[in-house]
């Protein structure tokens, strides 16, 4: 029918009276993909693997109070306290297997009392899911970025510290450090570190154990990393090379004499793309055992310089571009290695999910197991519904030269406020349970789309 005038203004603009009843009714209808996802999954039972070493004795065991942290950031909520606005919907205690939710009383003390040995399992639980997914795309190459990630906190908790904080000076801080898979843009592990420590404190480590843990699941595959200045030492890049590791690294080139005067003194510079130059020299620092490749680049500058040039502070003598120094063991054109490194980027909009989606800048005790337990409620929240979208949508990219994800994945707050959010009525018409959503054919096409691509979903 022609829509009019008449028959598309409304003239009803009372107000309706309000009533509160107890009916059940849902804010999140949408759950009920994660429901069959996470049955499909068996998350439950998986999740209770990393608490077996604690006496379950309580009402709630820790599992299933891990779980609702990971369902309490997947709906949006930050603070512990705002379980309250979700506690009596009916998909959500159907979604964790319960009658009544934990009170916050309950969360908090959870995580208060929550052990080095719960988050060591959890961690590997996280590497283990991140891992199966790797395994089943079998990739050619496996590629990994390397940075921190300050969490800020007013409060004095256990393991913080004030140091570089750069949104917010002289606040205590956690300073982890995460390794993520660019091919799904997955948190693989993270590194747990007070505020006050370099980026290079426990590094070599940790990057190691990421790179053997990623070799073990695919060892066919070239591994290659990425990462900034701050890791820039002939000790981790040695033990890369050691590891038969493909590489590129920001290099701090204003801390070395001999590269400022290299970028000073060269007058013919080739063209790497419409803004940018480059040349590139094979050079060993000092007190390093091998030479290697590096790659400079010189940038048109978007922001204009006032006042004279300070070669003394290397503003360049060229006025008008930024300068940047990658050191490399790849041996393809400097193109492509520039792409490449380049797309390390994508780790920031991981970062900034993260905390904007999934309130990982939010420090819920005082305690330091308490809170890195809470920082992996929201890195598997993020994660899941990275596989959620992988599980139910092709891939719809080829490998390019930055490495980015296979997928066109939608953020966390858009499946949040697009799927998730949605009211519904769960009823038993002919004892059968029924839950009935307002009509939208968008919503319609993709939740039946998603729940069918989930049936029959075999991870173990």
């Amino acid at each position: 029918m022609k829509s009019s005038k008449s028959n598309v203004q409304s003239k009803a603009h009372s107000l309706p009276e309000l009533k509160f009843e107890n009916q059940a009714l849902t804010s999140f209808a949408g759950l009920v993909i994660l429901q069959k996802f996470f049955a499909a999954m068996n998350l439950k039972q998986r999740l209770q693997y990393c608490f077996t070493h604690l006496n379950n004795g309580k009402i709630f065991d820790r599992a299933t109070v891990f779980l609702q942290l990971i369902v309490h950031v997947i709906l949006g909520y930050r603070e512990l306290q705002d379980s309250r606005y979700y506690r009596d919907d009916p998909l959500v205690k159907r979604l964790l297997g319960l009658n009544q939710l934990p009170d916050v009383a309950t969360l908090s003390r959870a995580l208060k009392e929550a052990g080095a040995q719960s988050v060591e399992n959890l961690r590997r639980f996280l590497r283990e899911l991140v891992l199966q997914r790797l395994q089943e795309l079998f990739p050619a190459r496996v590629t990994l970025d390397f940075d921190g990630s300050v969490q800020s906190t007013q409060r004095k908790a256990e393991g913080t510290a004030v140091g570089f904080n750069k949104k917010k000076k002289g606040a205590r801080s956690y300073y982890p450090l995460f390794c993520t898979l660019a091919q799904t843009g997955q948190v693989i592990d993270f590194l747990h570190r007070p505020g006050n420590v370099h980026d290079y404190n426990g590094a070599k480590a940790f990057i190691l154990a990421c790179i053997d843990a990623v070799r073990a699941v695919a060892p066919q595959a070239m591994i290659e990393v990425r990462m900034d200045s701050a890791f820039f030492s002939d000790e981790i890049i040695e033990a890369l090379v050691d590891r038969g590791v493909e590489f590129t690294l920001s290099v701090p080139f204003e801390r070395f004499t001999q590269l400022k005067g290299m970028i000073e003194q060269r007058r013919r510079w080739r063209h790497l793309d419409s803004e940018s130059d480059y040349f590139e020299s094979r050079w060993k620092p000092q007190c390093w055992e091998s030479c290697f490749r590096f790659i400079f680049i010189r940038t048109k500058s978007k922001k204009q310089q006032k006042g004279p040039v300070q070669l003394d502070l290397f503003v360049p003598y060229e006025y008008g571009y930024d300068f940047k120094v990658i050191i490399t063991n790849k041996t393809m054109r400097a193109k492509r290695v520039a792409a490449y490194h380049q797309g390390r980027g994508s780790q920031e909009g991981v970062f900034a999910e993260l905390k904007s989606h999934c309130h990982q800048d939010y420090i819920p005790v005082r305690t330091m197991y308490g809170n890195q337990t809470y920082l992996l409620a929201g890195l598997f929240a993020y994660n899941l519904i990275r596989e959620l979208q992988m599980q139910t949508t092709k891939p719809s990219r080829r490998t390019t030269a930055k490495r980015t994800s296979l997928w066109v994945f939608e953020k966390v707050d858009t499946i949040r406020k697009t799927l998730i959010q949605r009211a519904g009525r769960l009823t038993r018409p002919q004892n059968s349970l029924t839950l009935t959503i307002s009509a939208n054919r968008w919503i319609e096409k993709r939740l039946m789309r998603m729940l069918n691509a989930i049936t029959g979903l075999k991870i173990t």
